[in-house]
């Protein structure tokens, strides 16, 4: 196994990676870039962004993705394709990450910015309009239906505050809700169950997203009665949950329930010094762009000031 050593280590390759790794570059960091498993993180496979500021006309998610890489490399940074396998937190100011399992980088600081992924249903309908209709994110895409017949897929509190939010862009939202009951707190269900234009469907799943270069239908299945029906919609939402791709630390951060990283309230440090995290691997609440492009600040200038201690 080849081994290196550097100052600041980045894992991740989105918004907060990229923005930290251009405050930790400007500042004479030197930091090292891993991209990870999805270069560039989910905008990626985003199509229309509107809503991140510096954009007045929109921007396609790869193109923005694109500009932070190339502003980031503009400053020195070393961007590298790979993954970390493994890590080990325990000597301070001496983080091993393992990359791919061949490559072990020693490192002062390390960033994690690996992001999170959504949970999807698994239909090939609905990973082949992605971004044509299908979305995880309504307060992402919500915008682009205005006025439109929409539905959405989950029975926790994210999916009744999205629809909720939805219902206020759409003409009708339809929840689709696999079991005959929620699983959202009795104040967020009945937000939904009383607001007009939601409708409720229990004990419905998804057998197909409809439409050939967009979505125009999905059809639906009752789980009691095996009756099929098909609902007219140009929008499908999936709000089932994101999973955050912090597996590997667990062995050394503090993560909650549900595997986000829990850091001290008001900057990005984790429980093991010199190891900061930023964007959704930290970030189950507001998990957009913008704020995760926030956190990678911070993320640098905490790192900054954490070695200029150690000096």
């Amino acid at each position: 196994m080849t081994q290196e050593q550097v100052e600041v280590l980045i894992l991740g390759s989105g918004p907060a990676g990229y923005t930290a790794a251009i405050y930790a570059a400007r500042a004479g960091l030197t930091p090292v870039m891993y991209q990870g498993g999805q270069p560039g993180g989910q905008l990626t496979i985003t199509n229309d962004v509107e809503n991140f500021p510096g954009y007045p006309d929109g921007i396609q998610g790869p193109e923005m993705m694109e500009d932070l890489r190339k502003q980031a490399e503009r400053f020195g940074l070393d961007n590298r394709y790979g993954m970390a396998t493994g890590v080990d937190f325990s000597t301070p100011l001496s983080h091993k990450v393992i990359i791919d399992e061949k490559h072990e980088i020693t490192a002062k600081v390390v960033i994690i910015s690996t992001g999170a992924s959504a949970k999807w249903l698994g239909l090939p309908s609905e990973q082949r309009l992605n971004g044509m209709g299908v979305s995880a994110c309504a307060v992402c895409d919500g915008f682009f239906y205005r006025g439109q017949d929409v539905a959405i897929v989950g029975a926790g509190d994210t999916a009744c505050e999205e629809a909720h939010y939805l219902s206020k862009l759409c003409r009708k939202v339809t929840m689709l809700v696999r079991r005959d009951e929620f699983r959202a707190s009795v104040i967020m269900q009945k937000r939904v169950m009383h607001t007009p234009n939601i409708e409720i469907m229990f004990n419905t799943e998804t057998v197909e997203v409809l439409g050939e270069h967009g979505v125009d239908s999905v059809k639906v299945k009752n789980t009691v009665s095996g009756e099929e029906t098909i609902i007219p919609v140009t929008g499908f939402f999936v709000a089932i949950g994101h999973e955050p791709n912090t597996g590997i630390f667990k062995d050394f951060l503090e993560l909650d329930e549900a595997g986000y990283i829990i850091v001290e309230k008001g900057s990005t440090k984790t429980n093991i010094e010199g190891v900061f995290a930023s964007g959704d691997a930290q970030d189950k609440i507001y998990r957009q762009a913008i704020t995760a492009a926030g956190t990678g600040c911070m993320a640098a200038l905490d790192a900054e000031r954490y070695l200029a201690e150690q000096e």
